[in-house]
């Protein structure tokens, strides 16, 4: 027995519940949630189901539950199926239930899984996106698992998924790197907000024996070598990582390239024309609050300055202009901050 074929088994059990209670036609959910207990001795799985049904029908929870489980015992690769803390359903399978789903997957092979459900769509999946300025950490391995088998899991259903990797090597970080690397390379300390650590010198070092002469140059150029060479280094490196990790990418996409294919100016461009642009103390907002975001977005800062919301906005269309369906972003767990701007990004499909 599936997962799902269990939900369905105890979402047909809550149905004839309801129907010996004359409450059959109380509404329920389309479909069950059930739980792995973190502890073993409460279960296989567990469901609230019984909570959900409480609050539609007046009965209280472990009334439902007993119920619940008194039908759903009556199917033979349930074990037991037991109620505790005021409504929650404990369920354990038969072992041949649980054997035959194994035995089910290996018969199946590489077909196990497969559907149609997203068939004929393409699919953007971005993940990891690590910033170029140091080694990718654990923090970013584990996205890379995490994204690397979502896209498996979508093109197991039929969709077409191009996997990308979007790197910021434009921007304040970069100039601070590069800063960090024409540090290291004069031997003099890092800067207050740059970077530091054995990472940094070697890169530097290896910049300083491809070009020899760079410190000789004046400083502007100087840090235009270290930017452009250490950048490059820095990212073949974290390409190493997740190589050896087993994740390899279909696309890497520069954040330089929307600056320099004057996207960005096109983007925002496109967002005046449709009525989503002000401009207030200097500087100029797009109006992000009337598609769910939590206040409205700087685009160009007072001085100028595109923000870093305005490469999303461009990337965003760059993505879409390519013929995705769908773009997928997943965020790292310190951006969750990002969630309501990037969906308020459904506003230039106004």
């Amino acid at each position: 027995m599936t997962p799902a074929h269990l939900a369905d088994a105890v979402l047909t059990a809550a149905a004839a519940a309801l129907s010996d209670r004359d409450l059959d036609s109380c509404p329920l959910p389309t479909a069950v949630s059930l739980e792995r207990p973190q502890n073993p001795d409460h279960g296989d799985y567990a469901s609230t189901l019984a909570f959900q049904m409480a609050r539609t029908t007046g009965v209280p929870a472990h009334e439902l539950a007993h119920a619940i489980a008194d039908k759903l015992i009556s199917n033979p690769a349930v074990r037991s199926a037991e109620v505790a803390g005021g409504g929650f359903l404990n369920i354990r399978l038969q072992s041949s239930a649980t054997g035959a789903f194994a035995g089910t997957i290996i018969e199946q092979g590489a077909a196990y899984g497969q559907g149609t459900i997203l068939a004929g769509q393409r699919v953007n999946l971005e993940f990891v996106s690590a910033n170029p300025t140091g080694p990718i950490h654990i923090g970013g391995v584990r996205w890379a698992a995490v994204g690397d088998a979502l896209a498996r899991l979508l093109r197991a259903e039929g969709a077409k998924v191009t996997t990308e990797y979007y790197f910021n090597d434009a921007g304040a970080q970069i100039d601070r790197f590069a800063a960090s690397l024409l540090a290291a390379a004069r031997q003099d300390a890092a800067p207050d907000d740059g970077y530091s650590g054995e990472y940094i010198a070697e890169i530097a070092e290896t910049v300083l024996k491809d070009h020899p002469g760079a410190l000789a140059k004046p400083a502007a150029d100087a840090q235009e070598i270290f930017r452009s060479e250490g950048v490059a280094l820095m990212f073949d490196e974290i390409k190493a990582s997740l190589a050896n990790f087993g994740v390899h990418f279909d696309v890497y996409f520069a954040e330089k390239d929307l600056h320099d294919k004057g996207e960005l100016t096109a983007a925002l461009a496109r967002l005046w024309q449709m009525g989503h642009v002000y401009e207030a103390d200097g500087a100029t907002w797009i109006r992000t609050t009337d598609f769910g975001d939590d206040k409205d977005r700087v685009y160009v800062r007072s001085n100028g300055d595109f923000t870093y919301y305005a490469a999303d906005c461009a990337y965003y269309l760059d993505k879409r202009a390519r013929g995705f369906d769908k773009v997928v972003i997943m965020l790292g767990t310190d951006h969750h901050g990002y969630v309501g701007r990037l969906r308020a990004l459904r506003l230039f499909r106004r």
